[in-house]
Protein backbone atom coordinates (compact mmCIF):
# COMPACT_ATOMS: atom_id res chain seq x y z
CA UNK A 1 0.00 0.00 0.00
CA UNK A 2 1.34 3.49 -0.74
CA UNK A 3 1.13 6.28 1.89
CA UNK A 4 -1.55 8.08 -0.58
CA UNK A 5 -4.09 4.64 -0.48
CA UNK A 6 -3.36 4.96 2.93
CA UNK A 7 -4.51 8.22 3.51
CA UNK A 8 -7.57 6.84 2.04
CA UNK A 9 -6.81 6.85 -1.77
CA UNK A 10 -7.54 3.87 -4.09
CA UNK A 11 -4.67 2.12 -5.03
CA UNK A 12 -5.81 1.49 -8.48
CA UNK A 13 -7.33 4.59 -9.60
CA UNK A 14 -6.14 7.72 -11.18
CA UNK A 15 -8.42 10.84 -10.63
CA UNK A 16 -8.89 13.48 -13.36
CA UNK A 17 -7.60 17.12 -12.07
CA UNK A 18 -7.17 15.66 -8.82
CA UNK A 19 -3.64 15.35 -6.88
CA UNK A 20 -3.09 12.95 -4.16
CA UNK A 21 -0.49 15.57 -2.61
CA UNK A 22 -3.03 18.40 -2.30
CA UNK A 23 -6.46 17.87 -1.05
CA UNK A 24 -8.63 15.08 0.38
CA UNK A 25 -8.76 11.87 -1.11
CA UNK A 26 -12.20 11.61 -3.77
CA UNK A 27 -15.67 10.35 -1.60
CA UNK A 28 -16.60 6.87 -1.73
CA UNK A 29 -20.66 7.27 -3.83
CA UNK A 30 -22.91 5.08 -3.72
CA UNK A 31 -25.83 6.25 -5.48
CA UNK A 32 -27.64 9.20 -6.32
CA UNK A 33 -31.38 10.36 -6.52
CA UNK A 34 -32.83 14.10 -7.80
CA UNK A 35 -30.15 16.90 -6.83
CA UNK A 36 -28.23 14.41 -4.16
CA UNK A 37 -25.40 11.99 -3.32
CA UNK A 38 -25.59 9.33 -1.35
CA UNK A 39 -21.79 8.49 0.23
CA UNK A 40 -21.32 4.97 1.69
CA UNK A 41 -20.82 6.19 4.71
CA UNK A 42 -24.77 7.28 5.09
CA UNK A 43 -24.13 11.13 4.64
CA UNK A 44 -26.24 12.73 1.99
CA UNK A 45 -24.93 15.76 -0.43
CA UNK A 46 -26.84 18.28 -2.39
CA UNK A 47 -24.90 17.92 -6.02
CA UNK A 48 -24.25 21.67 -6.25
CA UNK A 49 -22.62 21.50 -9.56
CA UNK A 50 -24.48 18.96 -11.43
CA UNK A 51 -20.98 16.59 -11.09
CA UNK A 52 -18.79 18.70 -13.60
CA UNK A 53 -22.29 19.97 -15.03
CA UNK A 54 -23.79 16.86 -17.36
CA UNK A 55 -25.95 16.03 -14.38
CA UNK A 56 -29.19 18.42 -16.13
CA UNK A 57 -32.16 16.79 -14.75
CA UNK A 58 -30.77 15.40 -11.49
CA UNK A 59 -29.13 11.51 -10.88
CA UNK A 60 -31.35 8.60 -11.80
CA UNK A 61 -33.83 10.46 -13.66
CA UNK A 62 -35.64 7.60 -14.39
CA UNK A 63 -37.09 8.33 -17.55
CA UNK A 64 -34.06 8.56 -19.40
CA UNK A 65 -33.00 5.24 -17.53
CA UNK A 66 -35.93 3.75 -18.82
CA UNK A 67 -34.93 4.99 -22.37
CA UNK A 68 -31.12 3.71 -22.37
CA UNK A 69 -33.02 0.19 -20.97
CA UNK A 70 -35.27 -0.38 -23.89
CA UNK A 71 -33.02 0.56 -26.84
CA UNK A 72 -30.44 -1.74 -24.82
CA UNK A 73 -32.89 -4.38 -25.52
CA UNK A 74 -33.14 -3.67 -29.19
CA UNK A 75 -29.27 -2.04 -30.46
CA UNK A 76 -26.72 -1.32 -28.08
CA UNK A 77 -23.45 -0.45 -30.28
CA UNK A 78 -23.32 -0.76 -34.56
CA UNK A 79 -20.54 0.74 -36.73
CA UNK A 80 -21.86 4.28 -37.72
CA UNK A 81 -19.27 4.62 -40.71
CA UNK A 82 -21.53 1.42 -42.48
CA UNK A 83 -24.83 2.18 -40.94
CA UNK A 84 -27.17 4.55 -39.71
CA UNK A 85 -30.28 3.85 -37.27
CA UNK A 86 -33.51 5.41 -35.94
CA UNK A 87 -31.92 7.01 -32.39
CA UNK A 88 -29.39 8.78 -34.42
CA UNK A 89 -31.40 10.38 -37.17
CA UNK A 90 -34.41 11.51 -35.19
CA UNK A 91 -31.87 13.03 -32.46
CA UNK A 92 -30.17 15.10 -35.27
CA UNK A 93 -33.41 15.69 -36.76
CA UNK A 94 -34.61 17.12 -33.17
CA UNK A 95 -31.65 19.59 -32.53
CA UNK A 96 -31.12 20.74 -36.02
CA UNK A 97 -34.69 21.87 -35.75
CA UNK A 98 -33.84 24.46 -32.61
CA UNK A 99 -30.67 25.73 -34.57
CA UNK A 100 -31.65 27.45 -37.56
CA UNK A 101 -29.07 27.11 -40.28
CA UNK A 102 -27.47 24.02 -38.73
CA UNK A 103 -28.47 21.07 -40.63
CA UNK A 104 -25.83 19.00 -40.06
CA UNK A 105 -24.83 16.62 -36.96
CA UNK A 106 -21.14 14.88 -36.47
CA UNK A 107 -21.12 12.53 -33.53
CA UNK A 108 -18.73 12.17 -31.23
CA UNK A 109 -17.56 11.17 -28.08
CA UNK A 110 -17.38 14.27 -25.63
CA UNK A 111 -17.11 17.92 -25.48
CA UNK A 112 -13.41 18.21 -26.23
CA UNK A 113 -13.96 16.14 -29.14
CA UNK A 114 -16.81 18.27 -30.38
CA UNK A 115 -14.48 20.84 -30.54
CA UNK A 116 -11.65 19.04 -32.58
CA UNK A 117 -14.66 18.16 -34.89
CA UNK A 118 -15.01 21.85 -35.51
CA UNK A 119 -11.40 22.83 -35.26
CA UNK A 120 -10.97 20.20 -37.95
CA UNK A 121 -14.21 20.88 -40.23
CA UNK A 122 -13.42 25.02 -40.18
CA UNK A 123 -9.56 24.23 -41.16
CA UNK A 124 -10.28 21.48 -43.89
CA UNK A 125 -12.88 24.06 -44.92
CA UNK A 126 -9.84 26.74 -45.51
CA UNK A 127 -7.58 24.08 -46.79
CA UNK A 128 -9.97 22.93 -49.49
CA UNK A 129 -10.42 26.94 -50.38
CA UNK A 130 -6.84 27.38 -50.79
CA UNK A 131 -5.22 27.62 -47.67
CA UNK A 132 -4.66 31.24 -47.31
CA UNK A 133 -6.74 30.92 -44.21
CA UNK A 134 -4.57 29.64 -41.26
CA UNK A 135 -5.25 31.38 -38.68
CA UNK A 136 -7.54 31.06 -35.67
CA UNK A 137 -8.93 33.41 -32.79
CA UNK A 138 -9.30 32.23 -29.04
CA UNK A 139 -10.46 34.64 -26.36
CA UNK A 140 -8.07 35.33 -23.24
CA UNK A 141 -8.82 33.04 -20.51
CA UNK A 142 -10.87 30.16 -22.65
CA UNK A 143 -11.27 26.20 -21.61
CA UNK A 144 -12.21 24.14 -24.57
CA UNK A 145 -10.87 20.55 -23.15
CA UNK A 146 -7.84 18.57 -22.71
CA UNK A 147 -7.22 17.25 -26.35
CA UNK A 148 -4.60 18.40 -28.33
CA UNK A 149 -6.38 20.78 -30.54
CA UNK A 150 -8.95 21.85 -27.63
CA UNK A 151 -5.70 22.94 -25.47
CA UNK A 152 -3.96 24.78 -28.48
CA UNK A 153 -7.27 27.07 -28.20
CA UNK A 154 -7.79 27.06 -24.74
CA UNK A 155 -6.15 29.56 -21.74
CA UNK A 156 -2.11 28.72 -21.40
CA UNK A 157 -0.90 27.86 -18.44
CA UNK A 158 -0.13 25.19 -15.70
CA UNK A 159 -2.32 22.88 -17.25
CA UNK A 160 -0.85 22.65 -20.86
CA UNK A 161 3.07 23.71 -19.97
CA UNK A 162 4.18 20.36 -20.59
CA UNK A 163 2.47 20.55 -23.97
CA UNK A 164 3.42 23.86 -25.37
CA UNK A 165 6.19 22.94 -27.70
CA UNK A 166 3.42 20.61 -29.62
CA UNK A 167 0.22 23.07 -29.74
CA UNK A 168 -0.24 24.99 -32.70
CA UNK A 169 0.04 28.69 -32.75
CA UNK A 170 -3.34 31.00 -31.96
CA UNK A 171 -4.04 34.37 -31.85
CA UNK A 172 -6.39 35.90 -28.61
CA UNK A 173 -8.19 38.39 -27.72
CA UNK A 174 -9.30 39.88 -24.34
CA UNK A 175 -12.29 38.63 -23.32
CA UNK A 176 -14.64 41.40 -21.10
CA UNK A 177 -16.31 39.39 -18.16
CA UNK A 178 -18.12 41.49 -16.34
CA UNK A 179 -20.51 41.43 -13.10
CA UNK A 180 -23.44 43.15 -11.15
CA UNK A 181 -22.13 46.91 -11.03
CA UNK A 182 -19.39 46.42 -13.28
CA UNK A 183 -18.88 50.10 -14.60
CA UNK A 184 -15.75 49.38 -16.99
CA UNK A 185 -18.05 46.75 -18.60
CA UNK A 186 -18.24 48.80 -22.11
CA UNK A 187 -14.76 50.15 -22.37
CA UNK A 188 -13.26 46.63 -21.85
CA UNK A 189 -16.10 45.27 -24.21
CA UNK A 190 -14.63 48.20 -26.58
CA UNK A 191 -10.97 47.79 -26.29
CA UNK A 192 -11.64 43.71 -27.25
CA UNK A 193 -13.35 44.88 -30.02
CA UNK A 194 -10.83 46.77 -31.36
CA UNK A 195 -8.48 44.04 -30.91
CA UNK A 196 -10.18 41.70 -32.39
CA UNK A 197 -10.71 43.67 -35.35
CA UNK A 198 -7.04 44.24 -35.38
CA UNK A 199 -6.28 40.12 -35.35
CA UNK A 200 -8.74 40.10 -38.08
CA UNK A 201 -6.50 41.41 -40.45
CA UNK A 202 -4.68 38.81 -41.16
CA UNK A 203 -6.75 36.02 -43.13
CA UNK A 204 -8.25 34.03 -40.42
CA UNK A 205 -10.10 30.54 -40.70
CA UNK A 206 -12.33 30.57 -37.73
CA UNK A 207 -13.13 32.24 -34.02
CA UNK A 208 -14.29 30.01 -31.46
CA UNK A 209 -15.76 31.09 -27.98
CA UNK A 210 -17.65 30.17 -25.22
CA UNK A 211 -21.33 32.43 -25.44
CA UNK A 212 -21.86 34.43 -22.66
CA UNK A 213 -19.45 32.57 -20.29
CA UNK A 214 -16.31 30.83 -19.76
CA UNK A 215 -16.85 28.10 -17.30
CA UNK A 216 -13.72 26.74 -16.44
CA UNK A 217 -12.13 29.79 -16.99
CA UNK A 218 -13.70 31.12 -14.10
CA UNK A 219 -17.34 31.36 -14.45
CA UNK A 220 -16.32 34.71 -16.95
CA UNK A 221 -19.81 36.27 -18.08
CA UNK A 222 -19.99 38.94 -21.02
CA UNK A 223 -22.84 40.53 -22.12
CA UNK A 224 -24.63 39.83 -25.24
CA UNK A 225 -24.17 42.76 -26.91
CA UNK A 226 -20.61 41.96 -27.11
CA UNK A 227 -21.02 38.73 -29.09
CA UNK A 228 -23.08 40.13 -31.39
CA UNK A 229 -20.21 43.25 -32.13
CA UNK A 230 -18.21 40.12 -32.27
CA UNK A 231 -20.32 37.91 -35.04
CA UNK A 232 -20.78 41.12 -37.07
CA UNK A 233 -16.62 41.58 -37.18
CA UNK A 234 -16.05 37.62 -37.56
CA UNK A 235 -18.88 37.93 -40.44
CA UNK A 236 -17.01 40.79 -42.18
CA UNK A 237 -13.90 38.71 -42.03
CA UNK A 238 -14.92 36.33 -43.90
CA UNK A 239 -13.78 33.79 -41.23
CA UNK A 240 -15.91 30.80 -39.22
CA UNK A 241 -17.30 31.54 -35.85
CA UNK A 242 -17.20 28.25 -33.39
CA UNK A 243 -19.22 28.25 -30.68
CA UNK A 244 -18.27 26.22 -27.65
CA UNK A 245 -21.71 25.28 -25.68
CA UNK A 246 -20.54 22.30 -24.10
CA UNK A 247 -21.35 23.75 -21.30
CA UNK A 248 -23.85 26.46 -21.49
CA UNK A 249 -26.05 24.62 -24.02
CA UNK A 250 -29.47 22.56 -22.51
CA UNK A 251 -30.78 25.34 -21.04
CA UNK A 252 -28.12 26.01 -18.23
CA UNK A 253 -28.48 29.59 -19.20
CA UNK A 254 -31.82 30.43 -19.41
CA UNK A 255 -32.78 29.00 -22.80
CA UNK A 256 -31.86 26.17 -24.43
CA UNK A 257 -28.09 27.58 -25.56
CA UNK A 258 -26.74 30.93 -24.66
CA UNK A 259 -25.89 31.37 -28.39
CA UNK A 260 -29.85 31.85 -28.46
CA UNK A 261 -30.00 34.01 -25.85
CA UNK A 262 -27.39 35.97 -27.20
CA UNK A 263 -28.85 36.57 -30.45
CA UNK A 264 -26.21 34.96 -32.73
CA UNK A 265 -25.65 32.56 -35.44
CA UNK A 266 -22.72 30.45 -35.37
CA UNK A 267 -21.23 28.53 -38.22
CA UNK A 268 -20.32 25.55 -36.26
CA UNK A 269 -21.37 24.66 -32.62
CA UNK A 270 -20.19 22.44 -30.19
CA UNK A 271 -22.58 20.31 -27.72
CA UNK A 272 -22.02 17.45 -24.84
CA UNK A 273 -22.18 17.64 -21.29
CA UNK A 274 -25.83 17.96 -20.61
CA UNK A 275 -26.43 16.23 -24.34
CA UNK A 276 -27.59 13.02 -22.56
CA UNK A 277 -29.05 14.30 -19.34
CA UNK A 278 -24.97 13.29 -17.52
CA UNK A 279 -26.29 9.75 -18.44
CA UNK A 280 -23.93 8.11 -21.15
CA UNK A 281 -20.64 10.38 -22.73
CA UNK A 282 -21.19 11.85 -26.06
CA UNK A 283 -20.74 14.84 -28.11
CA UNK A 284 -21.80 16.30 -31.20
CA UNK A 285 -20.92 19.32 -33.58
CA UNK A 286 -23.46 20.83 -35.58
CA UNK A 287 -22.48 22.62 -39.27
CA UNK A 288 -24.21 23.96 -41.97
CA UNK A 289 -25.41 22.30 -45.18
CA UNK A 290 -23.30 25.07 -46.99
CA UNK A 291 -20.27 24.10 -45.14
CA UNK A 292 -20.97 19.94 -45.56
CA UNK A 293 -21.35 20.16 -49.26
CA UNK A 294 -17.68 20.96 -49.30
CA UNK A 295 -16.72 17.80 -48.00
CA UNK A 296 -19.21 16.13 -50.69
CA UNK A 297 -17.37 14.69 -53.77
CA UNK A 298 -15.87 11.93 -55.43
CA UNK A 299 -12.38 13.34 -54.48
CA UNK A 300 -10.70 11.58 -51.74
CA UNK A 301 -9.37 14.55 -50.31
CA UNK A 302 -12.85 16.01 -49.38
CA UNK A 303 -13.48 13.01 -46.72
CA UNK A 304 -13.55 14.05 -43.30
CA UNK A 305 -10.82 11.70 -42.07
CA UNK A 306 -12.09 11.79 -38.29
CA UNK A 307 -14.34 9.28 -36.37
CA UNK A 308 -14.90 7.21 -32.81
CA UNK A 309 -15.54 3.37 -32.04
CA UNK A 310 -18.76 5.21 -30.57
CA UNK A 311 -20.00 7.18 -32.91
CA UNK A 312 -23.37 8.03 -32.48
CA UNK A 313 -23.63 5.35 -30.31
CA UNK A 314 -27.84 4.16 -30.08
CA UNK A 315 -27.59 3.89 -26.10
CA UNK A 316 -26.81 7.74 -25.94
CA UNK A 317 -28.94 8.81 -28.51
CA UNK A 318 -31.96 7.28 -26.62
CA UNK A 319 -30.82 8.74 -23.29
CA UNK A 320 -30.52 12.38 -24.92
CA UNK A 321 -33.90 12.04 -27.14
CA UNK A 322 -35.29 11.28 -23.76
CA UNK A 323 -33.60 14.12 -22.10
CA UNK A 324 -34.33 16.69 -24.61
CA UNK A 325 -38.07 15.27 -24.02
CA UNK A 326 -37.87 16.37 -20.62
CA UNK A 327 -36.04 19.75 -21.35
CA UNK A 328 -38.68 20.84 -23.96
CA UNK A 329 -41.32 19.99 -21.67
CA UNK A 330 -40.07 21.33 -18.19
CA UNK A 331 -39.29 24.98 -20.25
CA UNK A 332 -41.10 27.26 -17.71
CA UNK A 333 -39.17 25.62 -15.16
CA UNK A 334 -36.03 26.15 -15.79
CA UNK A 335 -36.23 29.58 -17.26
CA UNK A 336 -37.67 30.13 -13.41
CA UNK A 337 -34.31 29.56 -12.04
CA UNK A 338 -32.43 32.46 -12.70
CA UNK A 339 -35.03 34.52 -10.55
CA UNK A 340 -34.72 31.79 -7.53
CA UNK A 341 -31.48 32.25 -7.73
CA UNK A 342 -31.15 36.29 -7.55
CA UNK A 343 -32.77 37.13 -4.73
CA UNK A 344 -30.85 34.70 -2.74
CA UNK A 345 -27.31 36.12 -4.58
CA UNK A 346 -28.16 39.31 -3.82
CA UNK A 347 -28.45 38.87 -0.03
CA UNK A 348 -24.82 36.62 -0.35
CA UNK A 349 -23.35 39.61 -1.61
CA UNK A 350 -23.89 41.79 1.13
CA UNK A 351 -21.22 39.93 2.79
CA UNK A 352 -17.96 41.36 3.26
CA UNK A 353 -16.14 37.92 1.81
CA UNK A 354 -18.21 37.95 -1.51
CA UNK A 355 -16.80 39.83 -5.03
CA UNK A 356 -18.15 40.34 -7.99
CA UNK A 357 -21.39 38.00 -8.13
CA UNK A 358 -22.91 37.07 -11.51
CA UNK A 359 -25.57 35.31 -12.83
CA UNK A 360 -26.58 33.22 -16.12
CA UNK A 361 -29.92 31.25 -15.68
CA UNK A 362 -29.34 28.58 -13.40
CA UNK A 363 -25.02 29.70 -13.48
CA UNK A 364 -24.32 32.07 -10.11
CA UNK A 365 -20.59 32.53 -9.35
CA UNK A 366 -18.77 34.88 -7.54
CA UNK A 367 -15.50 35.25 -6.33
CA UNK A 368 -13.56 35.53 -2.30
CA UNK A 369 -12.37 38.45 -1.59
CA UNK A 370 -8.42 39.15 -1.21
CA UNK A 371 -8.08 36.11 -3.39
CA UNK A 372 -7.51 35.11 -6.64
CA UNK A 373 -6.30 32.05 -9.04
CA UNK A 374 -7.34 28.86 -9.73
CA UNK A 375 -4.69 26.92 -7.32
CA UNK A 376 -5.81 29.67 -4.79
CA UNK A 377 -5.55 27.26 -1.43
CA UNK A 378 -9.03 28.87 -0.34
CA UNK A 379 -11.12 27.31 -2.75
CA UNK A 380 -9.96 23.83 -1.07
CA UNK A 381 -10.97 24.80 2.57
CA UNK A 382 -14.97 26.32 1.16
CA UNK A 383 -15.38 22.99 -0.81
CA UNK A 384 -14.34 21.01 3.11
CA UNK A 385 -16.54 23.55 5.22
CA UNK A 386 -19.64 22.94 2.77
CA UNK A 387 -19.50 19.56 2.43
CA UNK A 388 -19.54 19.13 6.41
CA UNK A 389 -23.09 20.65 6.31
CA UNK A 390 -24.15 18.12 3.41
CA UNK A 391 -23.54 20.49 0.13
CA UNK A 392 -20.49 19.60 -2.57
CA UNK A 393 -19.14 22.64 -4.63
CA UNK A 394 -15.72 22.70 -6.60
CA UNK A 395 -14.60 26.02 -6.63
CA UNK A 396 -12.05 27.04 -9.12
CA UNK A 397 -9.20 28.53 -7.00
CA UNK A 398 -11.35 31.91 -5.42
CA UNK A 399 -14.21 31.46 -7.74
CA UNK A 400 -17.53 29.69 -6.50
CA UNK A 401 -20.13 28.66 -7.93
CA UNK A 402 -23.57 27.37 -7.77
CA UNK A 403 -24.62 24.91 -10.96
CA UNK A 404 -27.06 22.47 -9.26
CA UNK A 405 -29.37 20.36 -11.88
CA UNK A 406 -32.07 21.72 -13.15
CA UNK A 407 -34.31 19.41 -10.97
CA UNK A 408 -33.73 21.56 -8.06
CA UNK A 409 -36.78 22.45 -5.82
CA UNK A 410 -37.11 26.06 -3.69
CA UNK A 411 -35.82 24.38 -0.81
CA UNK A 412 -33.00 22.74 -1.75
CA UNK A 413 -32.07 25.82 -3.48
CA UNK A 414 -32.66 28.15 -0.50
CA UNK A 415 -29.98 24.80 1.24
CA UNK A 416 -27.59 25.73 -0.84
CA UNK A 417 -27.25 29.36 -0.22
CA UNK A 418 -27.92 29.00 3.39
CA UNK A 419 -24.74 26.56 3.65
CA UNK A 420 -22.68 28.71 1.83
CA UNK A 421 -23.50 32.11 3.58
CA UNK A 422 -22.61 30.01 7.13
CA UNK A 423 -19.00 28.85 5.56
CA UNK A 424 -18.27 32.53 4.42
CA UNK A 425 -19.18 34.05 7.42
CA UNK A 426 -16.55 32.06 9.43
CA UNK A 427 -13.99 32.92 6.47
CA UNK A 428 -11.59 35.59 7.81
CA UNK A 429 -12.54 39.30 5.72
CA UNK A 430 -9.19 39.84 3.83
CA UNK A 431 -8.88 42.99 1.79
Amino acid sequence: MTEASNRGWHQHLWHPFTQPGRGPAPLPVKGGQGVWLELEDGRRLIDGISSWWVTLHGHSEPSIAAAIARQAETLEQVIFANFRHQPAAELSERVCALWPGLERMFFSDNGSTAVEVALKMALQHSWRLGGQRRQVIAFEGAYHGDTFGAMAVGARGLFSAPFEPLLFDVARAPWPATWWGDEACEQKESTALVQLEQLLETPTAAVILEPLLQGAGGMAMVRPEFLIAVQQRVRQAGALLIADEVLTGFGRCGELFASLRAGIRPDLVALSKGLTGGFLPMGVTLASEELYQQFVGPEPERTFFHGHSFTANPLGCAAALASLELLQARLKHYQSIEAKHQTHLERLASLPQVKRPRLLGSIAAFELAGASGYLEPIGLEVQRHCLAEGLFVRPLGSVVYLMPPLCINDQELERCYSVLSRVLERLPVQS
